[in-house]
């Protein structure tokens, strides 16, 4: 079965140099994907490695600490993807109200990444469809705070934009020219509500990832959203009941054969390679995080039975220690907030806490003192160095 193009150059009108722009044909690809023995292997593989995934509420006591983290390990990771150089930490110090070490601009842009996320999954279980209207908000959010606020949050655009080179006759890949993209939109809201035919989620999943980095409908932010769209169809679908999937850091391992497949697809029509290396990153992730959350489960219990033997002072500690759990930067005022203790046994728990090794302080200050989980926060780190 011969492979072409995925789409159509189209030449831009243009009183200056001219150029031509991609147009997607709409999904689902023509002629059909030619899955042979090989994917649907990977494809299963996927899917038991989402199903492990969506059990772990039964591995850990609480589902929502590790999606706390787990959430804010993604925003991170797909903020640097485009440049950011700010770290968990940072994320963390940041929504304690103290200051990180990296630009404000930075951590602001990984925190509107939270809040994006958080609203469309909101929206999401709240019946609201997977539509176009959601992904403006979701992009409005996205682009309220830090760089890119200045480029229209909310609304597609209307004007052109391309991928490498410095302008669009030098380009490495130019998306659809605005007045297109509202058609390409429009064909990629239907198909991702299962119009004119259903489609099993997770090759919708990876199909519309692809779709929607091809339209490029945003002036900014693309890319980010992009990413979370994946997450966002899962559980749509009912496929993961919570958001746990997150493929930043593969596609941050990967990036120079993601990007190539991206562009083997739109000019070679290669969707199967594209959705082999998907079902590889889905499994590869899924899997991680499942050994990841199994790691924390035995952490948090390790620490509890070190707390316990310290005696009378075991209750507020592991109360302490509860809080932290819930906010691995912590301030003595914001641990007061979390517990219900006093100021004064907060401090005490928390030096219990640094002499068991559990808490280190991380402002060397008398006053104003900020307590970090170390353990936890590095056990969640791993993989998010900043990109150089």
């Amino acid at each position: 079965m011969k492979r072409r193009r995925t789409g159509q150059l189209i030449a831009v009108p243009t009183p200056g140099e001219p150029f031509k722009a991609f147009l997607p044909d709409p999904l689902p690809p023509a002629p059909g994907l030619n899955i042979n023995e090989s994917m649907r292997g990977e494809l299963d593989k996927a899917l038991l490695a989402l199903g492990r995934l969506d059990s772990l509420t039964s591995l850990l006591p609480d589902t929502s600490l590790f999606l706390y983290m787990y959430v804010r390990k993604e925003a991170v990771l797909s903020s640097q993807i485009e440049g950011t150089q700010s770290s968990l930490s940072d994320l963390l110090l940041y929504e304690n109200d103290a200051a990180p070490g990296v630009p404000l601009d930075d951590v602001r842009e990984v925190s509107s990444y939270v809040a994006a996320m958080e609203h469309g999954l909101k929206r999401i279980r709240g019946g609201f469809p997977l539509a176009l209207r959601l992904i403006k908000e979701i992009h409005r959010i996205l682009l309220a705070k830090g760089r890119g606020s200045n480029k229209t949050p909310g609304d597609f655009r209307h004007s052109q934009n391309w991928i490498g080179g410095t302008r669009p006759g030098n380009a490495a890949f130019v998306p659809p020219p605005p007045d297109r993209v509202i058609e390409c939109m429009g064909h990629l809201e239907k198909f991702l509500n299962d119009q004119p035919l259903k489609t099993s989620t997770l090759i919708k999943a990876a199909l519309a990832h692809v779709q929607f980095e091809t339209i490029h409908p945003f002036l900014d932010g693309n890319g980010r959203l992009g990413r979370l769209l994946v997450t966002l169809i899962l559980c749509a679908d009912h496929v993961l009941a919570e958001p746990l999937l997150y493929l930043s850091l593969y596609f941050k391992t990967h990036r120079k054969t993601y990007y190539q497949l991206l562009q083997k697809v739109r000019t070679d029509g290669e969707w199967e390679k594209w959705l082999e290396f998907f079902a590889r990153g889905v499994s590869e992730t899924a899997d991680g995080a499942v050994q990841t959350a199994k790691k924390v489960a035995a952490m948090f219990a390790d620490d509890r039975r070190k707390i316990q033997a310290l005696g009378k002072p075991t209750g507020s500690a592991l109360r302490v220690h509860q809080a932290l759990t819930q906010s691995p930067v912590l301030t003595a005022p914001k641990a007061v907030e979390l517990t219900g203790l006093t100021f004064p046994t907060v401090l005490t728990s928390m030096t219990h806490l640094q002499e068991l090794k559990i808490v280190r302080e991380l402002t060397g200050k008398r006053r104003d003192r900020v307590f970090a989980y170390t353990s936890y926060i590095k056990t969640l780190s791993e993989g998010t160095e900043p990109l150089r």
